[in-house]
């Protein structure tokens, strides 16, 4: 082969190189273009496994879509740029929800911020419902951050909210886009933040899933907006938890976790 040749052959190897790369980047698929997310999630006594749950929903934002498959209530919601976004001046929910039903055990996950000078409340629900003839949210599982009048982070179970559960101890940044997922697996309720737990609490009545299956977003006597939505059907595994020998001489047998107390 002449040295004429070789250029050409390897000139034409890397178009072709560069040529399927360029196809393969194109003609990835929803999932893959999702922006980086936790593989695993731990909770008491449960493992996440995010590959194995499988995607519900996972739609792009457009005008199109929110008019054709979203429901606003109280608020005024829109889409701007890929975010949807809500601003609800009332002190009372202002929803965005899905008309599709998600029963199970579903978790959503999706980034978030205030809109400035908004600085509190980005809420989502899901085991949800929304009572059209009382224009106002029912039955449903609530997670929200920076919310419940303080700025906490909590999960709530509407309408009686005998069930809620709050903590201060995040440090919220308004405007910050923060990476939020909540949901629940048999009435366990769970919210992470940018991939860390802030807080887990079980339902010992969970809501009937199958039957309150809507899920949606809600602005607070806030503005707010979300983009890249991801609602997952929850694959996870039990895990056992223990502790281990800490004191004591472990090869005695002394000062050993009880079998009893196995959670």
């Amino acid at each position: 082969m002449t040295f004429l040749c070789r250029i050409v052959t390897f000139v034409v190897l890397i178009s072709m190189a560069v040529g399927c790369r360029a196809h393969r980047s194109t003609t990835r698929s929803a999932s893959e273009s999702l922006p980086m997310t936790n593989q695993t999630y731990e909770l008491m006594r449960k493992r996440i496994d995010l590959n194995a749950s499988k995607i519900l929903y996972a739609e792009q934002m457009t005008a199109e879509h929110f008019q054709r498959d979203w429901t606003a209530h109280n608020a005024e919601w829109s889409v701007q740029d890929g975010w949807l976004t809500g601003k609800n001046p009332e002190n009372a929910p202002g929803m965005a929800i899905l008309n599709a039903p998600f029963p199970g055990n579903v978790m959503v996950e999706f980034d978030a911020r205030t809109v400035l000078p908004s600085t509190h409340d980005i809420d989502v629900m899901w085991n949800g419902e929304w009572l059209t003839d009382e224009n106002k949210r029912g039955t449903g599982y609530v997670a929200g951050v920076e919310g419940w009048w303080t700025g906490k982070v909590g999960l709530e179970k509407s309408p009686e909210y005998k069930l809620t559960a709050t903590t201060p101890l995040f440090d919220f940044e308004p405007g910050h886009i923060y990476r939020i997922l909540a949901g629940s697996i048999d009435g366990h309720l769970f919210v992470f933040v940018d991939g860390r737990l802030l807080l887990e609490v079980t339902d010992p009545d969970p809501i009937d899933s199958q039957r309150f299956n809507k899920v949606g977003f809600e602005a607070y006597a806030s503005h707010i907006q979300v983009r890249h939505i991801v609602i997952r059907q929850i694959a996870w595994q039990p895990v056992e938890m223990k502790y281990g020998p800490e004191t004591g001489d472990a090869r005695s047998g002394r000062d050993q976790p009880d079998a009893s107390r196995v959670r």
